[in-house]
């Protein structure tokens, strides 16, 4: 199983409207071939900085999943709400 975690830094006034767009398409991220659940995490003292947490059987489903129309128009929506640049991690379970 491969862990996907993405720190998305947002600008103060965008807030809002990222967390509208994840929860407009999180149940079909969540069904997309291979991805056993996606969550969406906020930082404690800057709100501003959330955190994508999702479950893919395989790195080859994650990759599926990122080259599909729905990953494509997701992103096209919320890249313009950021204030930094998205980092990200894929990592397992020891």
């Amino acid at each position: 199983m491969l862990i996907r975690l993405v720190k998305l830094t947002l600008q103060e006034d965008n807030i809002n409207q990222f967390q509208a767009i994840f929860e407009e398409r999180r149940e079909r991220i969540a069904h997309a071939p291979g991805c056993l659940g996606v969550a969406l995490l906020q930082d404690i003292k800057h709100p501003n900085i959330l955190f994508t947490h999702s479950k893919w059987d395989n790195e080859t489903s994650l990759n599926h999943y990122r080259d599909s129309e729905l990953f494509v128009e997701t992103w096209k929506l919320v890249k313009p709400l950021f204030a930094a640049p998205a980092q990200v991690w894929s990592v397992q379970e020891k």
